[in-house]
């Protein structure tokens, strides 16, 4: 009845987890969820203001679907000036989201059976999207320590078409540094696959520097960069993303966008113009905020026990579950053992039914007992088995309540 294509892919763990805060508050209990994958912040007035003025100057009809040539042609800029990418509208394709981009592109590049490189963990619609493509997800280890090309090299074949690096990533929260981009560069350029580097939370980054491995020597002509409006300007619900690309690969990516959603909102998209012309000082704004609510949950989770290293960038922590003295959260072996040892590369999918995984305990344990929302680390693959991803976009009250109820309950075992 149902797509072979579609028998590997999963419902997304961490919408599901949002859909169960969503339940537990209408039930009227006082939820803290720490399983967002948004800024909680609002979006800025000034961008808000824009849309209104593209509505009332009747800019509510089809647009074209690679997207409005102002906002091409503004990305292109940004891409230019801020990334060092020299690039031309012509290699911008505005997309609903930039899960669309992600998706347009693995489409219009995978064949049946072709491979692809993932750094787990890994964000979960990577590998959904992978599958639906009908490739096949190859996993290799970057939790706490770089990749380098002989560890790439451990996993390629010929049918490899790609691989994908996020940075900032989601969930760990890493920063690559130029020394791992020129390792992937290289691997790249020597085996002839492309490189997609997901650089949206490019702008949330705390004391490093965001570096796009595009902007590496000949990288430009095998990479597709993929970003968009939702996490630097707070702009979810908008649904506006992009992908800079070779326009060989654009091009394909605009039929599967010419017939499946058309185009982008018109409206979003006069926003988001407004947000790359407009001051930036909003930025900063949120992303000081994220840095002091980054320092007060790292600080708290070490305190009760959980261990994790400092984000470099984006929102979230990535936390392995403290050892508890009772078999009522997890397994008698000790959580916080096994999130510190290394966990091999495989060719494997991480998500295998057979896994015992910890950290699906935990977090039901945190949801019952505490009312608190976190994303199991297994939700992105086998390296994230007994930890918890914890996003930090919740006021400091917040952070501050959940990290005391955890404590509270932690002590009690």
């Amino acid at each position: 009845m149902f797509s072979r294509r579609m028998e590997g892919v999963k419902e997304s763990a961490t919408i599901k987890m949002a859909a169960l805060a969503r339940a537990l508050r209408k039930e009227g209990e006082k939820v803290l969820d720490f399983s967002l994958g948004e800024p909680d912040f609002s979006t800025p007035p000034h961008i808000c203001e824009a849309a209104k003025r593209a509505m009332d100057a009747g800019f509510t009809h089809y647009v074209p679907s690679a997207g409005i040539p102002e906002l091409r042609e503004e990305i292109a800029i940004k891409i230019r000036e801020e990334n060092r990418v020299d690039v031309s509208a012509e290699n911008v394709i505005v997309t609903p989201g930039a899960k669309q981009a992600i998706f347009a592109a693995m489409m219009s590049i995978l064949n049946e059976g072709d491979e692809v490189i993932m750094l787990e963990p890994a964000w979960v619609s990577f590998e959904a999207a992978i599958r639906m493509a009908g490739g096949k997800p190859i996993w290799l280890l970057r939790r706490d320590k770089p990749v380098n090309y002989d560890m790439m090299s451990s996993v390629v074949s010929e049918k490899t078409r790609m691989i994908v690096i996020n940075s900032p990533n989601n969930p760990v929260g890493y920063v690559m540094g130029e020394r791992e981009l020129r390792e992937i560069a290289e691997f790249a350029s020597d085996h002839n696959v492309l490189v997609m580097s997901d650089e949206i939370y490019e702008k949330i980054i705390y004391e490093k520097k965001h570096v796009s491995i595009a902007s590496l020597d000949a990288m430009s002509e095998r990479t597709i960069i993929i970003n968009g409006f939702s996490k630097t300007y707070a702009m979810t619900g908008w649904r506006v993303g992009y992908a800079v690309a070779p326009v060989e690969i654009v091009n394909t990516m605009l039929k599967i966008q010419q017939h499946s959603v058309t185009c982008a909102s018109s409206i979003s998209q006069y926003a988001a113009l407004e947000a790359l012309r407009s001051s930036q000082e909003c930025v900063y704004e949120m992303v000081s905020e994220f840095k002091r609510r980054r320092d007060l949950i790292v600080r708290r989770l070490r305190d009760i026990g959980f261990a994790c290293e400092m984000p470099d960038g984006a929102f979230y922590v990535f936390a392995g579950i403290p050892t508890l003295s009772t078999s009522s959260s997890t397994s008698s072996s000790s959580a916080s053992s096994s999130a510190s040892s290394s966990t091999s590369s495989s060719a494997s999918s991480p998500n295998s039914q057979n896994e015992q995984k910890d950290d699906v305990a935990f977090a039901e344990m945190l949801l019952r007992d505490t009312h608190i929302v976190v994303t199991p680390g297994s939700a992105f693959g086998n390296a994230g088995r007994n930890y918890v991803r914890f996003s930090y976009a919740a006021s400091i009250e917040e952070i501050s309540e959940g990290m005391a109820r955890i404590e509270k309950l932690i002590s009690s075992h």
